[in-house]
């Protein structure tokens, strides 16, 4: 009877010690993948905030390839360039597991942000003057446009429009003849040729106009709608603006019919297609002729 309860005793404490046995690797069990669990989002976070400083290196290195016209800026984004390099270096050869350090760069990525933002915001000052030159280009190309247009609308105006714009105190242009001449100064149809333009033209009588020594100028407009011109500091008046000019010519007007030539040698063979000849005097546009160039 001793015997069997001896048995029974030892096999209840089998049991407990199967028990908890499962029960310690149940408990390592679930450790263990939470532990995987951790390390695996720390390296997910580690591999997300390289590829965020990555980006911000790509950011420097586009701004350090500017042609930025500042010693001081250009020296200071070198710097920070630096900075960010460095710091990339570190986080590769940094353990996931290291949470602190981690925490520790992403404040640091947190600053550089913020210094490439005040960066941008120095480096588009400077590109303020740029900005205003495009600006003020695209104001003369829309002026060209404009012109242009009025000079078509001027030939459809009728008399009364003519007053209105104080017509009868202007010289008037009455025609005008292209000629494409050669280097020998001769008259070519070759296109490949051509290295001079040769402009005739003629101002009608006026009585009303003042009389005395006048300068026209004559500003030719290509295809495309571009302003032929060899000095880009040759400008006159029209209408109160500043524009540029192709060539010029100054003669004394005494209220008779009077002829003229101009001449305008050209930096390359023009290309075929129709061109436009504007004429002013006075800061007012006397006349305007649409001409074409072939082979």
């Amino acid at each position: 009877m001793n015997e069997e309860k001896k048995k029974s005793g030892l096999t209840v404490i089998a049991v407990i010690l199967a028990l908890a046995l499962i029960a310690l690797g149940v408990v390592y069990y679930l450790q263990h993948r939470t532990m995987t669990e951790i390390v695996e989002q720390m390296e997910f976070e580690k591999e997300q905030l390289t590829e965020e400083y990555e980006d911000l290196a790509l950011q420097f290195d586009g701004y350090r390839n500017l042609d930025i016209q500042n010693d001081s800026l250009q020296d200071q984004l070198s710097r920070e360039q630096q900075r960010v390099q460095d710091l990339l270096e570190e986080l590769r050869i940094t353990k996931a597991t290291s949470a602190r350090r981690i925490a520790e760069l992403k404040k640091e990525l947190t600053t550089l942000r913020a210094v490439m933002v005040d960066y941008v915001r120095q480096i588009d000052s400077l590109n303020t003057t740029n900005t205003r030159l495009t600006e003020e280009n695209n104001r003369y190309r829309q002026l060209n446009n404009t012109i242009t247009r009025e000079n078509t609308a001027i030939k459809n105006q009728n008399t009364q429009l003519q007053e209105v714009v104080n017509r009868a105190s202007m010289l008037e242009l009455t025609s005008c003849k292209i000629t494409t001449l050669n280097k020998r100064d001769r008259k070519t149809p070759i296109l490949s040729q051509v290295v001079k333009l040769q402009v005739d033209y003629e101002i009608a009588k006026n009585v009303t106009c003042d009389p005395g020594m006048k300068t026209i100028y004559l500003r030719l407009i290509d295809p495309n709608g571009e302003l032929l011109q060899n000095d880009t500091t040759q400008v006159c008046l029209f209408e109160g603006s500043e524009i540029g000019y192709s060539s010029s010519q100054t003669f004394e007007y005494e209220r008779e019919a009077m002829a003229g030539v101009l001449y305008f040698k050209l930096a390359n063979t023009p290309q075929q297609g129709y061109y436009n000849a504007d004429f002013i005097v006075d800061g007012n546009l006397i006349g305007s002729y649409p001409f074409e160039i072939r082979k």
